[in-house]
């Protein structure tokens, strides 16, 4: 969440910031009126209450001078209503800050480059040759179904479009996958975590999933829990609500988790293969900096996630996200995709992103600074990698004319040794 008092004090600046985000100047205009709003209230409420003292004192000297105080306890009865009739007032112009507040993207860095949507995007970095094939390099998903590893229709018997079985060595071949990426990430310093799969509406809060994107995700009837879209919402809100000793940061956590989304709005996109399903695997990265390291964290987070593609001997490029394609919590964002031969063109395998102190002010997760003040940490996270893109990648890109498919170096010793999947 922005600093609502920042906003106060630079409006202009965050009007014209917040409008490469598609936000509306009256949007500020009106959170800008209801603060205020806000903040008068609080006077007068704090006013009366000053009152309600100097009263009280008063009365408690007349009685003890035996003295009557018929007309001061009548007025205080009168600035105990006016209060509690401000107070509720107060209350609902809270509220409104809030919900107005809580809608706003996060402020993105000055050095981004601006559009309304990926045609802004820049191209940073591109690792790797592209594979040559000397025959028509069929999809992965064609290639799983022939071989026997990848059965979609019973996922959609079972459950319904844009769900899978992985079976056999599909199944050996997504855990040797999720389990090398998990070793990867430890031996760069991060600690692994198995998280909760459901969380709360203040966790969904916390990231900013909530309140703008409940559209986007599965919960549960009746109760207070969201399956987990990322890995990202249980382990950033790890610290929720806490001061997280100086000493430890920054704090590096992976995971491998389940995640689960509605893809609402995605009808007639990648309707086929492991793009784009409702349940998928991915190891997640997360990291708790103090805020002059954060952009530098960020730099390494996306050379952890592009490691596991090198090893992998995948091909794929970074791109730094405009602020129209970035997401609501992100300040900046890399995004690494990976060559997708039968689709001939990259693919978004991880989001990289550093979201200054937008996640911790909702969280409200601090640590203290040199001079022992609390001060609100940056977070960052990032997929390392998504793990059915990662497989559709290494199906593809390892592909051999016969069907079958060469099973990464990498990958080998996860799998017993197998060399091709037949």
């Amino acid at each position: 969440m922005l600093d609502v008092k920042l906003i106060r004090l630079h409006t202009d600046d965050f009007k014209k910031r917040l409008a490469t985000r598609g936000v509306k100047a009256e949007t500020i205009d009106k959170l800008i009126q209801r603060d205020k709003q806000r903040r008068e209230l609080v006077v007068q409420t704090e006013t009366l209450k000053q009152k309600r003292n100097e009263v009280s004192q008063a009365i408690a000297a007349a009685k003890r001078g035996k003295k009557g105080a018929a007309e001061q306890i009548a007025s205080m009865r009168e600035v105990g209503i006016q209060i509690k009739e401000l107070d509720e007032k107060l209350v609902q112009a809270e509220k409104e800050v809030q919900e107005i507040a809580a809608r706003l993207p996060n402020l993105p860095n000055p050095t981004i480059p601006v559009g309304v949507d990926e045609g802004a995007n820049i191209e940073i970095k591109v690792v790797g040759k592209l594979p040559e094939f000397d025959f028509k390099p069929k999809p992965h998903w064609e290639i799983g179904e022939k071989l026997g590893i990848l059965d979609f229709e019973r996922g959609a018997k079972v459950s319904g479009s844009r769900f899978v079985y992985y079976i056999g060595l599909g199944a050996k071949l997504e855990r040797a996958v999720y389990n090398f990426m998990l070793d990867e990430h430890s031996k760069e310093g991060y600690t692994e975590v198995i998280p909760p799969y459901l969380v709360n509406g203040a966790s969904m809060y916390g990231t900013s999933q909530f309140p703008k994107f409940k559209e986007d995700v599965f919960q549960i009837e009746n109760q207070d829990l969201t399956l987990i879209p990322t890995a990202e919402v249980p382990l950033t809100n790890y610290y929720r609500d806490e001061v997280i000793p100086t000493e430890k940061l920054p704090v590096y956590f992976t995971a491998l988790s389940p995640s689960f989304r509605s893809e609402a709005g995605s009808a007639g996109r990648d309707t086929r293969g492991l793009i784009r399903l409702h349940q998928f695997n991915k190891v997640e990265m997360v990291k708790y900096t103090k805020p002059a390291e954060s952009y530098n964290e960020l730099e390494k987070m996306t050379e952890n996630a592009g490691s596991i593609l090198e090893k992998l001997g995948l091909a794929y490029h970074i791109i730094t996200l405009s602020t129209g394609d970035m997401g609501f919590s992100a300040a900046m964002t890399h995004d690494l995709e990976v060559w997708i031969p039968a689709q001939n063109m990259y693919r978004e395998i991880s989001s990289c992103s550093n979201c200054e102190d937008f996640q911790a002010r909702r969280a409200h997760i601090q640590y203290r600074n040199e001079e022992g003040k609390l001060e609100f940490v940056h977070t960052l996270n990032g997929s390392g990698l998504a793990v059915g893109r990662t497989v559709a990648a290494i199906l593809e890109n390892y592909q051999n004319e016969d069907g079958t498919v060469t099973v990464p170096e990498v990958l080998r010793p996860y799998m017993s040794g197998l060399a091709l999947i037949k």
